[in-house]
């Protein structure tokens, strides 16, 4: 595949999936896009389209942002490829006003996957074998709104792509991949992954890693060795690591903590799942969890400053909560320590009080008797 439309620069790759830098807000993927790719060929089947026959633009998605121009017709629409083929195309992109940005032939990748822009995986499933065509995006079905390095697209940048379909062929058995093959499949898929993160399409993210995640865990009918089989575990406990970044980016905690609990099975030692997990469970509310976690993290990693900040930062909200929690149910029980005390006290001081008294009383009776014995004694 090439590697210019599959995957940026090595030292872009490294990805803050793989630091403990956490990345921005991003905004949301929009509902047209999300549901597309299985509509898109159903809208544009409804009008015959007899070969040689060049079509005006057609409007893709229905809301004028990505659009199709046949340029020259292809072989019939029996030749159109399908979801999950390998396809193979030569693509000239420039900007909307005739800037070219880079020109590339045999550029490969499997229609539906997610291995390209948006705006490509869903017009080339539109194309006829040999087709040449002329396509518009806007910039959220290219490079979005933080754009490219690789190839440098600036931020929102509407594009004009010229694209010619050169081949489709059915995706080769998993089981029948040779291992090596395999690996650097699953990978690939990963590395897609990770510019979908990076540029906080996450939902995309999530599916380029599920796609990563079948590959690893395909049965082989082919021979497989210890060290090839140790390759693609690690392959997919870095897939299931990075989902769970996602998963955690789209609040769906749930998802997130399966995917750090699957990781911990293989690797119970896995610093980035147990502070993940940490981060899971205190969202869920599992305080307890939560910070048992965090430090089983911190003791396999002591210097790292950001788990420290996580587990401080955990550790009094816990603390603040729990003082909430003893202070609202003195409220609810109406503070009976204070009551109880002061009940008790009363009882000892009216004991105190009587006894006092008797003991002054039988004083004066015993001074009275002696001074009375020294009076009879004196007279006679």
């Amino acid at each position: 595949m090439n590697d210019s439309m599959l995957s940026k620069k090595k030292d872009e790759q490294t990805s803050l999936l793989d630091s403990w830098e956490d990345v921005g807000s991003l905004e949301d993927l929009d509902d047209d896009s999300a549901v597309a790719i299985d509509s898109v060929k159903s809208s544009a089947d409804s009008d015959p389209d007899p070969v040689g026959q060049v079509e005006e633009w057609l409007d893709v998605l229905g809301n004028d942002q990505l659009k199709k121009k046949v340029l020259e017709a292809g072989q019939g629409r029996e030749s159109r490829p399908q979801k999950g083929q390998n396809v193979v195309i030569n693509l000239k992109t420039c900007q909307k006003d005739g800037t070219l940005i880079e020109q590339q032939t045999n550029v490969a990748f499997t229609l539906g996957d997610g291995d390209i822009i948006q705006a490509l995986d869903l017009t080339v499933q539109l194309m006829e074998m040999g087709e040449k065509a002329f396509i518009q995006t806007n910039a959220k079905y290219a490079y979005g709104i933080h754009g490219s390095h690789d190839p440098e697209v600036p931020p929102n940048t509407d594009l004009s792509l010229e694209v010619e379909l050169l081949e489709a062929t059915d995706a080769q058995d998993l089981e029948l991949l040779p291992p090596i093959e395999k690996i650097a499949l699953a990978n690939l898929k990963r590395e897609r992954g990770n510019i979908h993160y990076q540029r906080g399409d996450y939902a995309f993210a999530v599916n380029s890693y599920s796609i990563a995640l079948q590959i690893t865990e395909s049965s082989s009918k082919v021979d497989i060795s210890p060290e090839e089989e140790n390759e693609l575990m690690d392959v997919k406990v870095k897939c299931l690591n990075n989902m769970a970044a996602c998963q955690l980016k789209l609040d769906h905690h749930d998802a997130a903590l399966k995917s750090c609990v699957s990781v911990l099975a293989h690797q119970p030692e896995n610093v980035k799942a147990l502070f993940r997990m940490g981060k899971v469970l205190a969202l869920q509310g599992e305080y307890t969890e939560a910070i048992q976690s965090l430090r089983r993290a911190l003791r396999l990693e002591a210097k790292n400053k950001t788990i420290h900040a996580e587990l401080s930062k955990l550790v009094k909200k816990h603390s603040d909560q729990r003082g909430a929690e003893q202070a609202m149910y003195k409220k609810m029980l109406g503070n009976p320590t204070s009551s109880t005390s002061s009940t008790r006290k009363d009882p000892e001081k009216s004991s105190w009080t009587i006894s006092w008294k008797w003991l002054f009383g039988a004083t004066a009776i015993a001074i009275g008797g002696v001074a009375f014995s020294v009076y009879i004694a004196a007279r006679n």
